[in-house]
């Protein structure tokens, strides 16, 4: 192994532009959480059928993880990274010509592909670059340059479409996708460290069933589970209609106030990094004492009598905010439980569990949406604040759940760790 291109300034210039992929990712992933109105529209789609656009994305992504781990494993991350550009690149331009709801499924079918294949490939390079002691803060850091692509989908794109229009949006978010392409071929390395070769020999099966029978995967999948589903759900689809027009804001103060979600992933990712890295044992606590705090602030809000006070609004923002670098906790414990052979198929494995969450969580609420709406004769508006309290709710079934996981698959991973 060539230790002197760790954490060496071309070990940077790799995982700099490697981000910016991630990035990229991320914005396209987010993109048309802002654009469910004008997609109701657009489409002509109820409440499911809008959901659905970001079930199927979801789908794709979860059940893309453990073959795009696999593949990760042999062929390694810059194969995966540019191939999964690209993919987002045409899954953007074709929704952009989208005049129905088959081919905007198609689009975001795409969309969902090419994302799958980027973070956990971001983070198999953090190892093959860096030395040990600094891959937990650097996995935060990863998670929390990431979010900057919600910025992204939130402003400039939400801006272009509002101000231009749907085609002229979308387009632009393909060419951002593309662009990334282009700097991963010019600049992203797998390095010396790499071999991909000695490491794909192992049978898939194998490789799955290794990967998963540790103690710490199945830990860092309900950990990601529990985590990550909320923010998913809240930034994928529902977020920007309960804003709207379940609290009656201003389109331009709920994207403001969904920008809380990057400030709190800035400040928070290197603390948990830190923490992370310092107190192990206490990786789960952290995980569970945020999961909490979600919950708790969703209560307050949806048992708010009217609409809820700005200020009450911020600090749900914050707490679901807190999720997103949580989640990545669940990447921790499946690299401290997992050797390097097996560790990008481990990661696939965990990084399904927030979106697995997700698209159950987002499909019942436009489901409970929609019962909500016929259930009322199809009178008024089908966004409106007592249905959005009662489909929101769901997400208690959906936590709770993950954490009884939690704390289950937490003392079987004590346990293996005692026996060695």
């Amino acid at each position: 192994m060539s230790q002197a291109q760790l954490n060496s300034p071309k070990s940077w210039l790799v995982f700099g532009f490697a981000i910016l992929a991630y990035i990229s990712a991320i914005s396209q992933r987010t993109s048309f959480g802002v654009a469910g109105i004008q997609a109701t529209e657009r489409f002509d789609a109820s409440a499911q059928i809008l959901a659905t656009f970001s079930v199927v994305q979801l789908v794709v992504y979860a059940g893309a993880q453990v073959p795009v781990g696999l593949l990760l494993d042999k062929f390694g991350p810059r194969i995966l990274i540019t191939s999964g550009a690209l993919l987002m690149a045409a899954g953007q331009a074709f929704l952009a010509i989208s005049v129905n709801v088959p081919m905007g499924l198609a689009g975001r079918v795409m969309v969902g592909m090419g994302d799958a294949m980027v973070f956990v490939s971001v983070l198999k390079l953090l190892p093959l670059w860096f030395s040990g002691s600094r891959i937990p803060v650097l996995t935060q850091l990863t998670g929390t340059f990431g979010q900057l692509g919600q910025l992204i989908s939130l402003f400039p794109f939400h801006m272009i479409l509002l101000g231009v229009g749907w085609s002229a949006a979308f387009s632009i978010m393909s060419g951002f996708a593309f662009a990334t392409f282009i700097t991963t071929i010019a600049f992203v390395r797998n390095g010396k460290n790499w071999d991909g070769h000695g490491e794909g020999e192992q049978e898939t099966g194998s490789r799955i069933a290794q990967a998963w029978k540790q103690p710490g995967t199945r830990l860092g999948f309900w950990t990601h589970f529990s985590t990550a589903f909320m923010i998913n759900t809240f930034m994928m689809t529902w977020g920007y209609p309960f804003l709207v027009e379940g609290q009656g804001m201003d389109g331009a103060l709920a994207s403001g106030l969904m920008a809380v979600f990057v400030v709190v992933a800035i400040v928070l990712g290197p603390i948990l990094g830190a923490l992370t890295a310092r107190h192990a044992s206490q990786r789960s606590n952290i995980a569970l004492s945020i999961v909490g705090s979600i919950l708790a602030l969703w209560a307050a809000v949806l048992l708010w009598p009217g609409q809820a006070p700005l200020w009450i609004l911020v600090l749900l923002m914050v707490a679901i905010a807190a999720g997103g670098p949580a989640s990545v906790i669940g990447f921790d414990f499946a690299r401290t439980f997992n050797p390097p052979r097996v560790l990008g198929t481990a990661t696939g494995l965990v990084n399904t569990g927030g979106f697995i969450g997700a698209f159950v969580t987002i499909y019942v609420i436009g489901f409970i949406m929609d019962m909500l709406h016929k259930a009322n004769g199809s009178v008024g508006e089908l966004y409106n604040l007592p249905a959005f309290r009662v489909a929101l709710s769901f997400q208690f079934v959906m936590a709770l759940l993950g954490m009884a996981f939690m704390v289950i698959e937490r003392r079987k991973a004590r346990r293996f760790l005692a026996e060695q």
